[in-house]
């Protein structure tokens, strides 16, 4: 459940990317059946499910049941904008090969339909017979225009006539006004109309204005502890008559149209790379149609009309009940209910970052001196940690070079200001900002501008190359004597969504990690050929490699009676080289480990290949988002924590960090965490050998499974108060 920031607060948005070129190979091992791959679009789609049964389970705060349902419908309109849009897109231009499946991409597309539409189908039915009733019993209810009695719809009236009339914009289709341009993923009613004089039917578009609450306040009469509201599309749908004085309204219906919102750039033939990404953002508003949503009340006419004018496949349209768009359903899951969300959960900061003396401030640099630190969150603070361990290198005179990566930042970026602040002190700052975040390319280009005019070097990275990895770099003088600070984490400096996000960071004063990383930022922000480093695995030129000869090590390991053992946590596994391996080593007897979020391609408990493979995905309040890569070595564990997951674009066209972790402490602590990940007692979902996802969230008795997230903050909150160091 990573734009990031454009769904803040969903804790389980994907970040999806076209990742069509790899051909499929069935010959990249013989040894191994041509169809031991799962299809990663129908993986995907599975992942949703997920989500969506989150939605559907009343053991779940009800308004976290309606924040998942905004949550798969935001997902569901980003797959479609990425992957349905380009693989469509190649199969038009007749340059898609065959998936990893070795199955024609137009199946696939018919695949990608049949699920999208029982998925969509089952996603209203969540919305009208589980989360409205439980809302409606916990006072907050969404009433229609027919169920208000004359005062409410008196006072509706005012509203629509005060503040949502002014701000409409009705527009005619006739001769001589074409058919209008409908933008992405807007909500809109199309409207029939009969001229009362010349007895002429006529059409209208009218957009749903997305400035204004989608939810409308129905305050009348309420008591204590009741809310209503009436959907902005009801209130305008039944004040028409306003908008089309003297015409004869015959119908309306809504409809939503979902565009090809990918971003393609030729970096080799563009000098200006803003630039050139800024015409394109452009652009993608004018993508062609993938997708059109109707109500299912929609007739015939109004519905040919738009399948005509928008170059519609039947297979593209999608019958639904009202109302559409349920990623609105963000505005109500805010309400302030505590009863009715998760429990609050208040990071911890650190124990070895809390100053050893009463009344003492904190010293970043002295607690990561006295050794490695490895936070969790959101469990342990952001905020007093890296955002902390920044703000103080800003600060600090003997601090002399900040360097960092910034691939999502949040719109008020504490991060970003910090090196703003170590710039106009006169230190020498390198950010090196990943514009093509994918839907956050224009806050990233924005915050790319500010840092360059305080004096910040900012640079974007190597050309066909995203730069995805975390990493931040403090050079600081120390009794004539330079020394590096580094952190090295999993996830994005983003302090919003640190907050949602479970991610891991090394904090360490290790010297050879510090050079490692001063040699891959020249590498980033000059002209340096990408050498091997000693603490860390990078991509795309030695991670895939480092991790496949890790795994062979554990098979000839088993093969040789001795301890072996794999344990991988990734939000998405795809790279077939890697699942290949993972087989080769599961059939010579090594326990395999796969904590999956989302993507997973590879087939567990197939007895020929994959019986020593289990497959597990937690998903819930925090979005499980750090990458995790344990190997028992002969009984000396090789741990690496990173920012790759297992797809070709991570491997193959991004720069990517893992970095070994040295500490026993840590290596134990990660261990334990995926003891209690695979543990038969955790509420999780499990692949099964046929490919589908199986929940297993009660017991015997019917009893709540236990919740992974709840038990490491009651866990992580004990060893922070006890003082306990790692």
């Amino acid at each position: 459940m990573d734009g990031e920031d454009t769904l803040i607060g969903t804790g389980l948005s994907p970040e999806f990317d076209d990742d069509f070129e790899q051909p499929w190979n069935p010959d990249l091992d013989p040894s191994l059946p041509p169809d031991r791959y799962l299809d990663r679009e129908l993986s995907w789609l599975a992942f949703n499910q997920r989500v969506l049964e989150l939605a559907e389970d009343p053991l779940v705060p009800v308004l976290e049941r309606t924040n998942f349902l905004a949550i798969f419908a935001t997902n569901l309109d980003e797959f479609f904008m990425v992957r349905v849009a380009g693989l469509k897109r190649r199969i038009l231009t007749g340059l898609a090969v065959q998936t990893n499946t070795g199955r024609a991409p137009v199946d696939v597309l018919a695949d990608i339909s049949e699920k999208a539409h029982e998925l969509q189908v089952r996603h209203a039915l969540a919305y009208h017979d589980g989360v409205m009733p439980a809302l409606a019993e916990a006072g907050i209810s969404i009433a229609t225009w027919d169920s208000l009695d004359d005062a409410d719809r008196e006072q509706m009236r005012e509203i629509f006539s005060r503040q949502i009339f002014p701000v409409l914009m009705p527009l005619a289709v006739d001769p001589a006004h074409p058919f209008p341009y409908i933008s992405g993923l807007s909500l809109n009613l199309a409207i029939r109309v009969r001229n009362s004089k010349t007895g002429k039917e006529q059409f209208a578009r009218l957009k749903v204005p997305t400035m204004l609450p989608r939810f409308v306040r129905i305050d009348q009469r309420e008591s204590i502890g009741q809310m209503r509201f009436i959907m902005l599309e009801d209130l305008i749908a039944h004040h028409l008559g306003d908008l089309f004085p003297g015409m004869e309204v015959l119908a309306h219906h809504v409809f939503r149209v979902t565009r090809n919102e990918d971003v393609e750039i030729d970096e080799d033939e563009t000098e200006n790379l803003i630039q050139a990404l800024e015409r394109e953002l452009l652009r993608r508003r004018f993508g062609p149609p993938i997708r059109l949503e109707v109500s299912q009340d929609m007739d015939p006419i109004t519905l040919d009309l738009l399948v005509r004018e928008l170059d519609i496949t039947e297979q593209e349209v999608y019958r639904l009940p009202a109302p559409l768009d349920l990623g609105g359903l963000f505005e109500l899951s805010r309400i302030e209910r505590p009863e009715l969300h998760y429990p609050n959960h208040v990071p911890t900061t650190p124990a070895q970052l809390m100053p050893r003396e009463p009344n003492a401030k904190p010293d970043v640099f002295a607690s990561i001196a006295r050794g490695n630190i490895l936070l969790h969150h959101p469990y342990e603070s952001f905020a007093t940690s890296v955002q902390a361990f920044l703000e103080q290198a800003a600060r600090d005179p003997h601090v002399l070079a900040i360097k960092q990566t910034l691939y999502r930042t949040s719109g008020d970026s504490p991060i970003v200001e910090a090196l703003i602040d170590a710039a106009e002190r006169g230190k020498q700052v390198l950010a090196l900002v990943e514009i093509k975040a994918r839907f956050d390319e224009q806050a990233n280009i924005e915050w790319a501008r500010k840092l360059e005019k305080a004096g910040v070097h900012v640079v974007y990275g190597l050309v066909g190359l995203k730069t995805h990895c975390k990493l931040a770099l403090v050079v600081r003088e120390e009794n004539g004597v330079l020394r590096h600070y580094s952190h090295i984490g999993t996830g994005n400096y983003n302090p919003k969504t640190s907050r949602i996000y479970e991610d891991l960071g090394l904090l360490t004063a290790d010297d050879q990690v510090g050079k490692d990383l001063t040699r891959l930022f020249n590498e980033l922000s000059g002209y340096a050929i990408e050498k091997k480093f000693k603490r860390l695995l990078v991509a795309p030129l030695h991670l895939r490699k480092g991790l496949i000869k890790a795994i062979e090590n554990e098979r000839a390991n088993a093969e040789a009676g001795r301890p072996s053992g794999i344990r991988i946590k990734v939000n998405s596994i795809v790279d077939e080289a890697i699942i290949d391996a993972l087989y080769r080593a599961s059939r010579a007897g090594v326990p395999v480990d796969l904590w999956v979020r989302g993507i997973c391609g590879l087939k567990a408990g197939q007895e020929d290949y994959s019986a020593n493979i289990r497959v597990r995905s937690i998903l819930g309040r925090y979005l499980e988002h750090s990458r995790i890569f344990a190997f028992a070595n002969d009984g000396d564990p090789q741990v690496y924590i990173g920012s790759a997951d297992m797809m070709h674009r991570n491997l193959d066209r991004r720069v990517e960090t893992l970095v070994r972790l040295v500490g026993p402490a840590h290596i134990a602590e990660l261990d334990d965490l995926f003891d209690r990940a695979m543990d038969e007692r955790t509420s999780s979902w499990w692949l099964t050998s046929d490919g589908s996802w199986v929940r297993h969230s009660l017991d015997a008795n019917g009893q709540p499974l236990d919740d992974l997230q709840n038990r490491l903050m009651q866990v992580i909150s004990h060893r922070q108060r006890s003082g306990s160091r790692r």
